[in-house]
């Protein structure tokens, strides 16, 4: 693939295209980036790096991450791996826990899931791990001590949360509150905020090899907080977690190839729009044009309908995964759109809280991702612990048959997904778009600047995003024209502009290309992309 331009934007940025051969790290805070870049100074490779801030970021980015969330994994070693990291449901759920409610609550026990992140990060450095376990924790136990001065979209996450959490009075509610609304309120942008229970755990974590997470006191801990104070979970539930190896999926979209982690993940979702996209010449049009986003959008709806019907824990599907990729089907689903907006069912999932990373050496790519869902999750956290437990169990649904209907030991349609891209069986590298449903549009989006505008890395994710919600309801970011917006309403959408960037996904892409690693870092964020 031949990138576009490196020295031009599509509008202005201030940003500039990070380049280098060695090494390069990319994630959404800059000091999580640091840790990176500080594993790879040290002699280790791309995952270690990963690793280290994936591990910084659950405390650097509390507001979307944590001990207590899942996560997956793509990793380009020569071939590609696919991780599944993600919980199931407790042994002892019930869907009589349920009665009476037409979703699950997003805050308390009944979304908790087994959390899956720390498997990710024992599974992934076993295999590829140089450098000593212990010390991918360094940083992130570092910034846990002394406190570090949080970032402002991080502040301004943390503040809206504020309405969510600080209302709750139950029991389970009381200790996540104290360490994260220390004086009752949310930390400050510049203010520095700190856990000393967070940096115990992540030791014990980091010296027992995530084997007291799982079967040791801190498994036990969390069961007992469970049994106290109205939670499922027990000590055997998370005995029995075990992160996945699972075989990526992808489909070929102009001269790219474009990889996604399987069901129970949505990644499907960004493939099927593909594949549906694939069969109109968009790049005939001007990337700010209405027919452009109309395509885009319509394509993106028609996938939803479909993923909504039928994803879920693989082992409870009942299509196929190839079968919604099929092209022939793609082109079915094609013949459905014309020139007006057209009714889908709605995607129905809320907006996600969620960090996206990538790291390459010259050997190994990787792309990463976690998670603790919605905001900061189910708002429990356990005592004397750094353990904010995620609430991945909203994502299930109540309706009877349904595949992704709750049950015991199950695990929930998942919104996370890593991203990676290929061509003519070799690695481009990694990129990733983080925001519940919006991570397979952003995922589009992405793809169709690199592969029919031709843009930069860096450009792809300046570009304005649009954001479809739920029917005829698209979002539009504020840096797209008002002439698009009003076509794009002549044509049935219901569109609303919006200035609040956190509705459009943060993202990373580090590409390779002539042996030079092209990294970026998305503007919406406060990350960013350092290579060497």
């Amino acid at each position: 693939m031949q990138l576009g331009n490196l020295t031009k934007y599509p509008y202005p940025s201030g940003r500039r295209v990070i380049m280098g051969r060695r090494g390069a790290v990319a994630t959404s805070q800059p000091l999580a980036a640091l840790a990176g870049m500080e594993m790879l100074m040290s002699g280790g490779n791309a995952v270690d790096a990963a690793l280290a801030m994936a591990i910084a970021l659950t405390v650097l980015e509390p507001t979307s991450n944590g001990i207590g969330g899942d996560a997956f994994a793509l990793v380009w070693d020569g071939k590609l791996h696919g991780l599944n990291a993600s919980g199931k449901s407790a042994q002892a759920l019930t869907k009589e826990a349920f009665n009476g409610m037409d979703k699950v609550p997003s805050t308390g026990w009944l979304p908790v899931t087994v959390p899956g992140a720390v498997s990710a990060w024992r599974k992934l450095w076993e295999r590829w791990g140089k450098l000593p376990f212990e010390q991918l924790f360094a940083p992130a136990i570092r910034y846990a001590e002394e406190g570090f001065p949080v970032s402002p979209v991080t502040a301004q996450a943390w503040k809206r949360a504020e309405s969510i959490f600080l209302p709750l009075t139950r029991p389970e509610f009381q200790h996540f509150k104290e360490v994260f609304f220390p004086g009752n309120r949310a930390p400050e942008a510049g203010e520095v905020w700190g856990s000393e229970w967070h940096a115990k755990t992540l030791r014990a974590i980091a010296s027992s090899g995530g084997e007291s997470f799982y079967r040791g006191e801190i498994a036990q801990q969390i069961a007992n907080f469970a049994s106290d104070t109205g939670g499922f979970l027990t000590i055997d539930d998370f005995a029995k977690h075990q992160a996945d190896w699972v075989e990526p999926i992808s489909t070929n979209y102009r001269d790219l190839t474009v990889w996604e982690i399987p069901p129970n993940g949505q990644g499907i979702a960004a493939l099927i729009a593909l594949n549906i996209l694939e069969g109109f010449d968009i790049a005939k049009y001007p990337r700010e044009s209405v027919e452009s986003y109309h395509l885009q959008i319509e394509a993106m709806k028609l996938a939803f309908a479909d993923v909504h019907r039928h994803i879920a824990d693989i082992r409870f599907m009942t299509l196929a995964a190839e079968h919604l990729l099929d092209k022939a089907y793609a082109g079915e689903r094609r013949n459905l759109i014309n020139d007006k907006a057209i009714p889908i069912a709605e995607p129905g999932l809320p907006q996600g809280g969620t960090v996206y990373l990538a790291a390459s050496d010259a050997e190994l790519m990787v792309s990463f991702i976690q998670s603790n869902f919605e905001g900061f999750g189910s708002g429990i956290l356990v005592p004397g612990t750094g353990v904010a437990l995620h609430n991945r169990g909203i994502a299930f649904s109540l309706e009877e048959g349904h595949p992704n209907q709750i049950a015991p030991s199950k695990r929930p349609f998942h919104t996370i997904i890593p991203g990676f891209l290929s061509q003519n069986g070799q690695p481009l590298g990694p990129f990733g778009v983080m925001g519940g449903p919006m991570q397979p549009q952003g995922h589009l989006q992405v793809v169709v600047n690199l592969a029919d505008y031709r843009m930069n890395p860096q450009a792809a994710l300046d570009a304005p995003r649009w954001h479809f919600v739920s029917g005829k309801r698209v979002l539009l970011e504020q840096a797209v024209s008002q002439e698009i917006a009003q076509a794009l309403s002549e044509k049935g959408h219901e569109v609303r502009v919006t200035k609040d960037v956190a509705l459009f996904g943060k993202g990373q892409i580090i590409l390779r290309q002539n042996r030079v690693l092209i990294a970026a870092s998305e503007p919406r964020a406060d990350g960013m992309a350092i290579a060497y």
